[in-house]
C-alpha cells in the first residue's frame, strides 16, 4: 500500500506539472477567459484544482483548513504552480507516515464548518481522482483555445518512470 500511495501522488504531481506547462502556452487573456460561453476559464479550473489538492493534503496533517486563496489570488499559472508546490511539500511531510496503520486509521478532517471521519487512503485517492477529472476539463479547454493538451494519463507516467528502456 505504501508504494501504491506514493506512486499515485508522484503520478499526480507529474500530471499537474505537465498541465501547468501546457497552460503556459496561453496568453493571460486566454487563461482568464471562458473558452466557450458557459464554461469556466482555464484559470478558474486550475485554481480550483490547486486549492483543493493542497487543502485536502494539508487536512491530513491534522491542521484545520480554514484559510484558502481565492481564484484572484491564484491569477497566473505560476501562482497556481506555487500552490501545487506547497501541496508537494505537504506530501513530503506526510510521506514518512504512509504505513498501512496510518493510511487505514480514521481521522477527522475539517474544511471550515464541515468535517468528516475518513481514513487517509480515501482522501489521497480522492485528491488524485479529483485532479484527474479537472485535468481532463483543462485539456478540453486548452484544445478549444488552440493549445495541444499534454498526455497526463497514468500509463504515460508509467512509461516514463517504470517501463524499461529499450
Amino acid at each position: 500500500m505504501n508504494d501504491d500511495i506514493t506512486s499515485l501522488l508522484d503520478f499526480n504531481q507529474w500530471a499537474d506539472r505537465r498541465m501547468l506547462d501546457a497552460c503556459r502556452g496561453l496568453t493571460a487573456e486566454q487563461y482568464a477567459a471562458e473558452p466557450v460561453a458557459g464554461w469556466s476559464s482555464v484559470r478558474s479550473t486550475v485554481a480550483h484544482l490547486a486549492i483543493a489538492t493542497e487543502g485536502w493534503l494539508r487536512g491530513l496533517t491534522g491542521e484545520d483548513v480554514v484559510s484558502v486563496p481565492t481564484e484572484g489570488e491564484l491569477a497566473t499559472v505560476d501562482d497556481a504552480g506555487r500552490w501545487l508546490d506547497q501541496a508537494r511539500r505537504t506530501v513530503e511531510t506526510l510521506a514518512p507516515k504512509f504505513t498501512p496503520e496510518w493510511l487505514n486509521a480514521p481521522m477527522t478532517l475539517r474544511r471550515g464548518p464541515q468535517s468528516a471521519v475518513l481514513p487517509p487512503w480515501v482522501v489521497i485517492r480522492h485528491v488524485v481522482n479529483h485532479a484527474t477529472y479537472h485535468r481532463g476539463q483543462i485539456a478540453s479547454k486548452l484544445k478549444r483555445l488552440g493549445v495541444e493538451p499534454p498526455a497526463t494519463d497514468l500509463v504515460f507516467w508509467a512509461f516514463e518512470r517504470l517501463a524499461p528502456k529499450a
